[in-house]
């Protein structure tokens, strides 16, 4: 695996080197040498057998027009090696005295020179017309790149994934990555190689220096001329990824003005309410013309208001902690049944209630035994408060694998798929009209309580209509004491 560093200046077409054909590439290079050492003596064979003493014109004509053509073959060194090889066979054999080499004047010396000179320029010429075709090939390439991604983007594609998929193509790579500093893979297309033919390139954060994401080119090494587009499309990478960067800082900030509001709205209408009672009860008490009987109903309505007040105000802090992540959680084997049973003490329920279907052979549950009975509490809660007066809500446990599951199945009316991710949101309730059964934080808290605890909350629907909630948690290390609440 290769490093490739970004961002060099390209060479200047006249500044090209003069020891290759770079700008024509090796083939033609090789064709225009074959065309000297192989056109070349035939050339001269055919001259040498027809000369004259008046056929020096057409034969110098006629080296010249070898030395044009290998010039467009094979660019600037095959024309330098055909113009020195013409010259040394035109003083050799056409040029009295005849087998040897000698220039006798000075007009040979200067004519050699312009022969060589013409040889040069023509080389050069091809070479930069050779350049401007090949940059006019990237240029093309990089338009039709960039219009395939912006017609990707308009038709709501992610721009990342398209600018990766059409790098895979204009390179011909067998794999392209995007690859974040913690190893996380943001867009893949293609298969990586396993031998090591790849390379990578930063993509920079623009005004930073750290990188905050690798191109991975998986496949043969790139060209020289394939750099240019590569420095596009990089550039391209990082500007979308700091748009998508932008768009979730956006989203992150929009959601928190939701639950603010939210919470303000639900804190003015719930917590108002039983602090107003709370209050107006403790106010009454001041009375000394109130009888025992009032009295006593105000202490209660007191307790009850303040209760109730207690309790958002827990559900609050709690949903503050998860979405925090600093919920605090101790595991513990814990007895699955035990947690049912205890949650169903804590909300008065019984057999005319509910229906248990507990599997005895189930193994403990790696939870915290307090937060599990939460859970447990509003999710029975909700089920029962949306349950058909005959129809009684099923509890049952079992196990998957690793794995086991406590459903909590009701016949009410459901909820319906699109807004089943959505019940999960703080602050909803059912209908979101129902101001009279607290802040609609408990689904909320119950899915973040599980996930704490290493497990999942699910909706399913009910067979015949309902709802069914399934707590999956993982089965405890065996032979260890289950807690039983």
């Amino acid at each position: 695996m290769s490093t490739l560093p970004l961002g060099e200046p390209a060479q200047p077409p006249m500044l090209l080197r003069l020891t290759g054909g770079a700008a024509l590439g090796w083939r033609r290079e090789l064709w225009g040498f074959a065309a000297t050492f192989v056109v070349g003596p035939l050339l001269t064979w055919l001259l040498f057998a027809v000369r004259s003493p008046q056929s020096i014109t057409y034969e110098v004509l006629s080296y010249q027009l070898l030395v044009v053509i290998v010039a467009l073959i094979g660019g600037l060194r095959p024309a330098v090696t055909a113009a020195v090889l013409s010259g040394i066979t035109l003083d050799l054999l056409f040029v009295a005295p005849a087998f040897t080499i000698a220039i006798e004047h000075p007009l040979h010396v200067v004519a050699l020179a312009l022969y060589v000179i013409i040889a040069v320029i023509v080389g050069l010429i091809v070479a930069v017309a050779a350049r401007r075709a090949r940059d006019a090939e990237r240029a093309t390439r990089e338009a039709e790149l960039l219009a395939s991604v912006a017609g990707n983007v308009l038709r709501g594609d992610s721009a990342i994934l398209a600018l990766v998929s059409r790098t895979r193509e204009a390179f011909g790579l067998s794999g392209v990555r995007l690859v974040s500093p913690d190893g996380e893979v943001i867009a893949l297309d293609g298969e990586p190689v396993r031998d090591g033919r790849s390379t990578v390139v930063p993509v920079e954060r623009r005004g930073a220096g750290a990188s905050h994401a690798l191109l991975e080119l998986h496949g043969g090494p790139l060209s020289e001329p394939s750099r240019r587009l590569l420095d596009v499309i990089v550039a391209q990478l990082a500007a979308a990824l700091d748009r998508d960067a932008t768009a979730r800082e956006a989203d992150a900030l929009a959601e928190t003005d939701q639950v603010r509001s939210a919470l303000l709205s639900a804190v003015s209408h719930d917590i108002r309410r039983p602090l107003a009672s709370a209050v107006a009860a403790v106010g009454g008490l001041r009375d000394d013309r109130l009888s025992d009987a009032d009295r006593r109903e105000l202490i209660v309505t007191a307790d009850e208001s303040l209760a109730t007040l207690s309790s958002l105000v827990t559900d609050l802090l709690d949903v503050s902690r998860v979405q925090a992540g600093v919920l605090a959680v101790s595991l513990a084997p814990v007895d699955a049944a035990g947690s049912v049973v205890a949650a169903l003490d804590e909300l008065s329920l019984g057999p005319a209630d509910i229906e248990l279907e507990l599997d005895a052979q189930l193994p403990p549950v790696q939870a915290d035994p307090v937060l599990l009975q939460r859970v447990l509490v509003n999710v029975l809660a909700n089920a029962h408060r949306h349950s058909p007066v005959d129809r009684k809500v099923t509890v049952s446990t079992g196990s998957t694998g690793a794995r086991a599951e406590i459903r909590i199945v009701d016949h009410g009316a459901g909820v319906p798929a699109d807004r089943r991710a959505s019940m999960f949101m703080p602050f909803q309730r059912s209908g979101d009209t129902d101001n009279t059964t607290g802040l609609g934080l408990g689904l909320a808290l119950s899915q973040g309580f599980t996930e704490g605890m290493g497990g999942t909350l699910l909706p399913e629907e009910t067979p015949g209509g309902g709802l069914t909630m399934v707590v999956s948690l993982p089965v405890a290390a065996p032979d260890v004491t289950a807690v039983t609440p």
